[in-house]
């Protein structure tokens, strides 16, 4: 059996063993594919794994030998499913792997806003605290969770995750979720958007990427929000329309953005988030701890023998 990876690198750099996989088959593994080493580098197989390397109708008819193709990820809005399951391709996916990852940065963004932890320590490299006149000092504005409101935009794997912490820094938590109420965890509460937009101090998005919810987060959402809430998306980075992210953080409407995700990946060096004061970005590391990868890449490879043994799991 044929198995092409095309883009293992940003998932093993080096620190995992591809040895599973290699068990299973004639397994290539490419670091990274172009759509100029696309048609050599999958002509003949019959399985194929991808991260971002996207596949479409025509990219699927010209390749008769395919049956299987593995997303290294969650989300599979790269493959035409739809074309796939005409064709008879199986598409299977990684669900939930990096759920406790992702509620981490997510934390770690709220509290590099909420604290600034980067800030002084960068001051006082710079001797800052070992001149100063008192025992401490602060020059930024330093705030409490407890007690504060955290709204969440869908209550899945990664939602549910950062619902549990928030209620231990003893936040109400707030959600916009399709789960009815009486099966929603304990101490979340379902609430509109405009709900949760009027009443959120930190409004986090874990919600999928849909015609529904792509710019849900623009000019008119973001005139409903409390002045000086923080934003947080971890999620996709089409949820929110950036520029009119950066322009609430000029005017200071909007407190503070971090996000682990944007609308183009890498982005370009003129967005206008990266001038914007209080825009926090970390490069999509939500997902890339050692042990969130590793578990991609064992189901990854359970995947792929659950298929040959006829029996697959996780399709998409």
């Amino acid at each position: 059996m044929k198995i092409v990876v095309l883009d293992g690198y940003a998932m093993n750099p080096g620190d995992l063993s591809w040895e599973p996989l290699k068990a299973l088959g004639d397994v290539e593994i490419f670091p990274r594919t172009t759509a100029d080493d696309f048609d050599e580098r999958t002509k003949d197989a019959e399985i194929i794994i991808t991260n971002k390397v996207p596949f479409d109708d025509t990219r699927m008819a010209a390749l008769p030998r395919l049956k299987y193709i593995g997303v290294l990820a969650t989300g599979y809005n790269i493959i035409d499913t739809e074309a796939a399951h005409k064709r008879g391709i199986t598409v299977c996916n990684v669900p939930a792997y990096s759920a406790d990852s992702v509620a981490q940065i997510t934390f770690a963004l709220i509290l590099a806003i909420t604290n600034r932890v980067e800030h002084y320590t960068e001051e006082n490299r710079k001797g800052r605290w070992s001149g100063n006149k008192d025992f401490c000092y602060w020059d930024t504005p330093l705030t409490e969770l407890s007690g504060k409101t955290i709204g969440i935009v869908g209550l899945g794997n990664n939602g549910q995750r950062v619902a549990r912490i928030a209620r231990f820094f003893g936040m109400d938590v707030f959600a916009l979720t399709s789960k009815n109420s009486v099966d929603l965890p304990e101490g979340v509460q379902k609430t509109t958007l405009d709900g949760l937009l009027s009443t959120s101090d930190i409004l986090s998005l874990h919600c999928p990427l849909t015609d529904d919810t792509r710019e849900m987060i623009n000019a008119s959402t973001l005139a409903k929000m409390k002045e000086g809430a923080i934003l947080i998306n971890t999620s996709r980075g089409p949820l929110v329309n950036e520029k009119d992210v950066a322009d609430a953080l000029l005017s200071g409407h909007l407190g503070a953005y971090g996000a682990d995700v944007m609308c183009q990946e890498p982005p370009s060096a003129d967005n206008p988030l990266f001038s914007a004061p209080n825009a926090y970005i970390t490069p999509h590391i939500a997902w890339a701890t050692k042990e969130a990868r590793q578990r991609l890449l064992d189901v990854s490879v359970a995947n792929v023998k659950a298929f040959l043994d006829g029996e697959p799991v996780n399709m998409v």
